[in-house]
């Protein structure tokens, strides 16, 4: 009998313990993203991911590496690509907000900010996105509202043949947009874009204002309507304008006017001496999604340097981080940060309506006149 009690003693005994076993594991269950990535359990990571950003050549490296990529390293999540310019993307977003079918933005900053004053986007954190940590501090997101993945500084690009045949000048101020030489040789895009509006605070700082005061800005714009037919309507016109050589001249970033360059276009690219804005672009986790960990994840996949150095050599974007690029991408894209000028992004969101307005009832109005 004694030997039976204790038999039976050791069951229980062992059965208590593998309760208890199974009990931790439903209390306490895989790992969140935020750890690190490649030790996370797979049962952490959903099944689906829906990531937005701008379309044509980013889409393409997206689709073509990034996915591909990330798939290798997480092969059971299902990637989605929403192509869009920032703007709508930003109100897809909102307009969702009750029920989110965005997992990821990856868009510029001035539209990224209109969305955090919109409570669109999860913090993150280090924890999160341990990768943060190689991000230049200058690239810094208001609230930690996202994260930048790449950058690329604004300025005016040329067509240099052109621009000799015609005895036209080499720009080297955003003024020079301005002078009467332009006429017929310059095309801008609207304020409502990303390159039209940086263009018109670049004017307002080239003449004593700032993105607080854009009185100059406006003063100098209402010249420059007059050498143009029409403001072009996104990024997509610039670039035919130029193909065409109905223009010799625009306002858009430096990665634009590479990728035109290896394209066929002669451009040129300067930063004028009054300095440049930075454009980065930052990635968001939507607030509400059913993918914050595979969201996670993915961002901290963008900030590798496998990633980084594809931004750099495809798109000529400048890495986030400081990451390692050969010698003639690394030349090609050096920019001097002390011009480099960092605009308030709060304000921006709080007064860009307000300057499209405007920009819509005295500006559009006096186009070839």
């Amino acid at each position: 009998m004694n030997k039976k009690a204790g038999i039976l003693a050791v069951l229980t005994l062992c059965g208590t313990v593998l309760a208890a076993c199974g009990s931790s594991t439903k209390e306490n269950p895989a790992p969140a993203a935020g750890t690190g990535g490649q030790d996370q359990s797979a049962a952490a990571v959903e099944k689906k991911l829906v990531v937005a950003g701008n379309g044509a050549t980013v889409e393409q490296l997206m689709k073509d590496e990034v996915f591909k990529k990330f798939n290798e390293k997480y092969p059971d999540v299902k990637l989605t690509y929403v192509a869009g310019v920032a703007t709508e993307i930003v109100a897809k977003v909102k307009a969702q907000k009750a029920s989110p079918q965005i997992d990821v933005t990856v868009i510029e900053a001035g539209e990224q900010e209109a969305g955090r004053v919109e409570d669109l986007w999860e913090p993150i954190t280090e924890k999160d996105v341990p990768s943060i940590s190689k991000v230049s501090p200058e690239l810094k997101v208001n609230e930690n509202s996202g994260v930048a993945v790449n950058f690329t500084p604004m300025g005016i690009s040329y067509n240099a043949a052109l621009v000799q045949s015609k005895g036209l000048p080499v720009p080297e101020s955003w003024n020079d947009l301005a002078r009467p030489e332009m006429k017929g040789n310059l095309t801008l895009s609207e304020i409502s874009s990303n390159f039209g509006r940086s263009a018109l605070i670049m004017l307002s700082y080239a003449n004593g204002g700032s993105e607080k005061d854009m009185e100059p800005g406006f003063k100098k714009l209402e010249t420059i309507a007059g050498y143009m037919p029409t403001f072009a309507k996104n990024a997509a016109q610039l670039q035919q304008n130029l193909q065409n050589q109905t223009a010799a001249y625009t306002a858009w970033t430096m990665a634009r006017s590479l990728v035109q360059k290896d394209a066929g276009l002669d451009l040129q690219f300067v930063i004028p001496k009054e300095g440049s804005n930075l454009v980065p672009t930052v990635a968001s986790v939507v607030k509400g999604t059913k993918s914050p960990n595979a969201a996670k994840l993915f961002i901290e996949f963008l900030l590798s340097d496998e990633v980084q150095t594809s931004f750099a050599t495809k798109l000529y974007y400048n890495p986030a981080t400081n990451v390692k690029l050969p010698d003639d991408i690394s030349n090609k894209l050096k920019v001097d940060m002390s011009k480099a000028v960092k605009f308030d992004y709060a304000v921006l969101s709080s007064e860009s309506s307000k300057w499209l307005d405007r920009f819509n009832k005295e500006i559009a109005p006096k186009v070839g006149k």
